[in-house]
Order: C-alpha cells, then sequence, then structure tokens
C-alpha cells in the first residue's frame, strides 16, 4: 500500500464516525416518517445510470459528472441528483393512471469536484416529487412539506425564499429582447453578484425606464407586498401569469398557515436549468448554503417521453445537519465484562436486555486492557468474572 494514499480520500469524500451518523440517522427517520404521513411512497433507484438518459436529463454540469464505462462500452453515470433517475421510473414504469403520483426518496447523490474547497462529491438527499399535477396547489403542498418536515427534524430557524422561473426570464425578454442576452444577465442572479449586475445594466443600450425597470427588480423580496410591485414591472404576457401564479400560492400557503417562514425574492434563479416555474430555496442561519431547493419542472418527463407536470424539492442532509448541530444526547449504552467460565450467564442477560430494547456490548474481559476506559465509554458496566454463581459486581 501506497504511504501517500494509505490515510487519503478521493477528493470530495468523506467519512461518517458513530456520533454523527446516529444524528444522521434520527434526523433522516424524522423527515422520512413527516414525509410518509402526508402520503408519500419511498422509491430507491440504481447509483449507477446511463450517461444518455439521466446524465443528459439531469441540470447538473457535465464536468461534475462521474463517468464511468460498462463491459458493453456504455457510458454510466453516478446519479448526480435523483429528480431524473425518479422522473426516467415514473414515466416508464408508474405514470398508467391518470392520477399524481406522491414518491419519496432518501438516498447518496454524486457530484464531482474539481478542486477541494471543503464540498463533499457524495452527499444525501432526502425529498419528494409529485408527478402528474401541474397544479399551483401541487406547488404549495411542496412547500408546506418541507416546513413541516424541517420542523419534525427539529430544525427551528429557518426561511424559505420563493421565485418563479417563468417571471425573470419572461420580464428579461421583454426589456432586452431576446433569450441570449436574459440568459447573460441572469447569470450575474446566479453567482448572486449583483454589483456586477447593476454595473452590466448601466452599460446596456436601454432607455432610463427600462434600465430603472432592471434596478428595480432586486428590489422585490419581502412578503405579499411584492405581488403588486412586481405587476407594476412586467407587461401582459407570461410574466404576469407568473405572478398570479405567486399571488395563488400565497394564500394557500396562508392555508396551509406557513407564511411566516416564507419570503418572495424574485431576484432568485436555480443552477437546475429543468426548473419551469415556482422555484424555492432553504436557508438556515450559520449555514452559507441553501440546506435545501425545489420548484416546477414541467418539461423534465418529456425527455422519457410522458408529457406532464411535476414539482418537488429536495433537502440536502449535510448542511441540515450542519445547521441543526449534534445530538445532546445519543443512545446509552450497556456493557457485560465477563470471563470465560461465566459466557453462557452473560450472554442470557445480554439477551434479556436487549429484548428490553437496550443497546448491551458483550465483552471478553481478557480482551480489555483498560478498564477505567471501558467504565467511561460505557453508560454502565457489569462485572460477570470469577467462579459460576458468584455475585456480579457493578
Amino acid at each position: 500500500m501506497s504511504q501517500l494514499f494509505m490515510f487519503e480520500k478521493p477528493l470530495g469524500m468523506r467519512d461518517t464516525l458513530p456520533k454523527l451518523y446516529e444524528t444522521k440517522q434520527h434526523v433522516r427517520t424524522a423527515l422520512e416518517t413527516e414525509m410518509k404521513r402526508w402520503g408519500y411512497q419511498f422509491i430507491a433507484t440504481p447509483a449507477l445510470e446511463y450517461y444518455e438518459t439521466v446524465g443528459t436529463a439531469s441540470a447538473i454540469l457535465d464536468q461534475q459528472l462521474f463517468k464511468l464505462l460498462d463491459q458493453q462500452g456504455h457510458t454510466l453515470v453516478l446519479r448526480p441528483d435523483m429528480t431524473s433517475p425518479i422522473a426516467r421510473v415514473a414515466a416508464s414504469k408508474l405514470l398508467k393512471e391518470e392520477f399524481p403520483l406522491r414518491l419519496a426518496y432518501s438516498d447518496n447523490v454524486f457530484r464531482a469536484q474539481q478542486r477541494e474547497g471543503g464540498r463533499p462529491a457524495e452527499f444525501e438527499q432526502v425529498g419528494v416529487e409529485c408527478i402528474g399535477d401541474g397544479t399551483v396547489s401541487a406547488d404549495g403542498e411542496m412547500i408546506a412539506l418541507a416546513v413541516s418536515a424541517l420542523k419534525a427534524a427539529g430544525l427551528e430557524n429557518f426561511q424559505l425564499s420563493v421565485s418563479h422561473a417563468g417571471f425573470v426570464k419572461e420580464l428579461f425578454v421583454q426589456i432586452l429582447g431576446n433569450e441570449d442576452r436574459a440568459r447573460e444577465l441572469i447569470q450575474f442572479l446566479y453567482e448572486k453578484n449583483y454589483v456586477g449586475y447593476r454595473e452590466h445594466v448601466k452599460s446596456l443600450p436601454l432607455s432610463s425606464i427600462d434600465s430603472q425597470r432592471l434596478i428595480s427588480f432586486l428590489d422585490l423580496r419581502g412578503g405579499s407586498e411584492v405581488i403588486g410591485k412586481s405587476l407594476d414591472l412586467i407587461e401582459n404576457g407570461n410574466g404576469k401569469e407568473a405572478i398570479l401564479e405567486l399571488q395563488e400560492l400565497w394564500d394557500i400557503l396562508n392555508d396551509y398557515d406557513v407564511t411566516k417562514y416564507i419570503k418572495f425574492d424574485l431576484s432568485l434563479v436555480s443552477h437546475m436549468s429543468y426548473y419551469t416555474g415556482i422555484l424555492f430555496e432553504v436557508y438556515a442561519g450559520n449555514v452559507g448554503f441553501p440546506i435545501g431547493n425545489g420548484g416546477r419542472y414541467d418539461s423534465l418527463l418529456e425527455k422519457f417521453g410522458k408529457s406532464t407536470g411535476a414539482t418537488g424539492f429536495a433537502i440536502r442532509l449535510d448542511r441540515l445537519l450542519e445547521a441543526i448541530g449534534e445530538l445532546d444526547e445519543t443512545v446509552p449504552i450497556e456493557c457485560i465484562l465477563f470471563s470465560p467460565e461465566r459466557r453462557k450467564e452473560a450472554c442470557a442477560q445480554a439477551k434479556e436486555l436487549r429484548k428490553a430494547g437496550r443497546h448491551v456490548v458483550l465483552q471478553d474481559i481478557s480482551g480489555v486492557k483498560d478498564l477505567d476506559a471501558c467504565s467511561n465509554k460505557y453508560s454502565n458496566v457489569t462485572f460477570l468474572v470469577g467462579n459460576v454463581g458468584k455475585e456480579p459486581a457493578k
């Protein structure tokens, strides 16, 4: 074994040690339980998919895909997200009836990192997809469920920023004249480079009115009052329809009683290029990146031969754990230290304790070098040593 790589891991890969693993399992179970309560059914997809199907359908950049060849020479990818594989499954096997599907997942995804920067190349997503429902009610359900699941996981301080992909695109095309110029300006929003955005707007050959419309666009943040301000900026067309959808969404979220967690931010755009309508990101205190994101992706299933509406969201488990922190208390583990002549007695005692739901380690005392360290490690230590029939010391 090379000394250089003895303790190293591939770029972006991480180990999960016991305490973090237990915290992760606790949070994952809370999320999954809440999603099931809302009627979502969990499925799993292969870690490996064909590049020409899921790889190209995914919105993840090609250079971030882990690629390999199978024995037949086909290019495979480690799944870079969960939405595309689930769209494949839904289109090929599940959408037989004209009734919305409610599916959920909890799996690892893989995105290659070009350089180390603390960003994982493998991380777990827990999320849901509502496929076959094109109504704003489905978008509202996504956001309300995201709020409910995060609260169930123990997160208290968080906010969902909501936008609409159709409004941003339509406004910029109306003012700038074509989609290429619109995409150039949208890139500043994606990078959250608002200084660069303003400077770029100033450099464009626009009327003072149109320049001011683009500058005022950055102020479209807040509560329901954003609806009226947005209608003042956009002309008739798809952009106005998008704002009316946001108005309907606000009313729906008010019925769910979750508007205190919601802020509109119409400058929000996503790196996931398949979003077509309402989209959102989840932010929590002290975490520099979104801990979750979601939105409507009505055109994605067309790549798999099925035309239907769809919306969903995913929560990044690693970032959620960063926001919540490790569990203050872990499940107590007891230890029974035994000598060989009392092994049978120790096994019987451990069996009864485990039946009662307790976590028990059986340890031959001859394999322990430091009894004090053992006592500190476990919540309770029972000694079964010496002659059979001797009262155990505790």
